[in-house]
């Protein structure tokens, strides 16, 4: 069955780049333009959003050594990975990473015990990646055979996971990373993949810098549209793969499909993307592990994990704490950014205790200070204080240290909400606030403690008295309620 499916395939993608595609495209919302695409609006539901999770979870975390570039670096002669290959599992040319999938069972994996989780934890969006360079699919697909139904835990992955957050009320998401897959296995090809039976997984050999030919990137077309049309997802997350020129037709072709296919489904789906990959407008920013240090008009999105050292699970991690996680989505809130943290279950499916707990510390503070978060938007300025960093990518690895006058601010309905990321003790001063009109202020209040506070406002700025207990751990949000709209407001 799977060889019609391909033939299939083929066909749609010629038809697609065919004449008849204009005809096609004419009576849809969105064509394979970009002046077309930029058209489509970031939805308000990622915008209220704010926080989701996802997880490197795949073949790679059989190994459970150095990061999710085992599949590659296993081959690279002089490795960690390479030496560890060879004194662990043998010779390559004896045992490849096609040789992890019979191992990657999954046996544990419970679709509604991790989405309970993610709900405790306070994601509103979540989903796997669907497949990584390794080009292994965590669907059901009949494209390959190289999936999770066919091989491995013989059980769709991302259909299970799918139905169980839509029971729960999450928005279902997916990432793709198989663009990078032409070049993710170069050195392999001096091991098993020379071998043209497994060229399903690693690709057919080609020379280093061959750019990627139209078969591949019509595989790659294909297997995007499969997993989309199949579970529908309401936000799709892409890796920097297809910034390669050769993806540009391709690009377009794919974009048009999605957003036309939220029309017909009746979602207001999402896209993100890195870099200069797409044009501005075609989706959402996305700046792995990273921040912004100023605020950004249009949504954003940062990609960050749990573990510093590695996206997949390994047996030496190093975890973030909770109060570093939580800063952070503070931080990328008041500028207008969301949050995708990525998670690493073991290759049976369980999702180790530490990150459980961190994952449960971010949900109990959310469960406190939620309203200051979800469906907030940005105000005129982020906040206030003394801590500093440069913005960009890769950079969220820096150990800063927040103090009690380092401020950020959110607005929701009638009211400011300053978030303290530090407590300051008996009394704060937020002197951001020193322009506002004392008649204005309705109340202020701490977020999970009983009754307001008593406060001052002074050309200094608002200082506000604090109760001896504090209402939750990490940050701290004040209320400022106010009577009218807010000066300086953005929806």
């Amino acid at each position: 069955m799977k060889f019609f499916s391909i033939c299939y395939l083929f066909f749609q993608v010629i038809f697609h780049f065919s004449g008849f595609s204009q005809v096609h495209f004419q009576e849809k919302a969105y064509q394979p333009t970009w002046e077309s695409i930029i058209r489509h609006p970031t939805p308000d539901w990622f915008k209220d959003a704010k926080f989701g999770i996802y997880f490197h979870w795949g073949v790679y975390a059989v190994p459970a050594f150095g990061n999710e570039w085992y599949p590659r670096n296993m081959y690279i002669k002089g490795s960690r990975e390479f030496e560890h290959h060879r004194q662990v599992w043998g010779p390559q040319e004896q045992f490849g990473y096609k040789d992890f999938i019979p191992l990657f069972r999954a046996e544990k994996f419970d679709a509604d015990e991790w989405v309970d989780l993610f709900l405790k934890s306070g994601a509103r969006f979540i989903g796997p990646v669907a497949e990584h360079h390794d080009g292994f699919a965590m669907w059901d697909s009949q494209l390959t055979d190289w999936d999770v139904m066919d091989m491995g835990p013989k059980r769709d992955i991302t259909g299970e996971l799918a139905e169980a957050a839509r029971k729960k009320g999450l928005k279902f998401m997916i990432s793709l990373h198989h663009a990078r897959k032409w070049r993710h296995y170069d050195p392999a090809f001096e091991f098993d993949a020379a071998d043209p039976r497994f060229a399903g997984l690693y690709g057919r050999p080609h020379h280093e810098n061959d750019p990627e030919p139209s078969d591949y990137l019509e595989q790659w077309l294909g297997k995007a549209m499969e997993v989309m049309d199949k579970y529908q997802p309401d936000y799709v997350w892409f890796d920097y793969g297809w910034r390669e020129p050769t993806f540009e037709p391709y690009k377009r072709e794919l974009l048009a499909f999605y957003y036309n296919k939220g029309e017909e489904w009746g979602k207001n789906v999402v896209v993100s993307y890195k870099h200069d990959h797409l044009p501005l407008g075609a989706g959402v920013l996305d700046l792995e592990r990273g921040r912004l240090d100023t605020l950004y008009r249009d949504t954003w999105i940062t990609d960050t994990s749990i573990d510093r050292k590695s996206w997949c699970y390994i047996e030496d991690p190093d975890y973030k704490d909770v109060n570093t996680l939580i800063d952070n989505l503070i931080d990328r809130v008041s500028k207008n950014g969301n949050t995708l943290l990525n998670i690493a279950p073991r290759a049976d499916g369980t999702i180790p205790e530490e990150q459980k707990q961190l994952l449960l510390g971010m949900g109990d503070w959310l469960n406190v200070n939620g309203e200051a978060i979800y469906g907030s938007r940005y105000w005129y300025i982020y906040g206030e204080g003394p801590t500093r960093f440069k913005g960009g990518s890769f950079i969220d690895n820096q150990k800063l240290v927040y103090t009690a006058e380092d401020i950020r601010f959110t607005t929701r309905d009638q009211a400011l909400y300053a978030i303290l990321l530090d407590w300051p003790g008996e009394q704060t001063m937020v002197r951001s606030l020193k322009s506002l009109k004392r008649e204005s202020i309705n109340s202020v209040t701490l977020l999970g403690h009983e009754g307001n506070l008593s406060w001052d406002l002074t050309e200094e700025g608002l200082t506000v008295n604090l109760p001896e207990k504090r209402p939750c751990d990490h940050a701290f949000t004040l209320k400022i309620s106010y009577k009218e709209r807010l000066p300086w407001e953005y929806y």
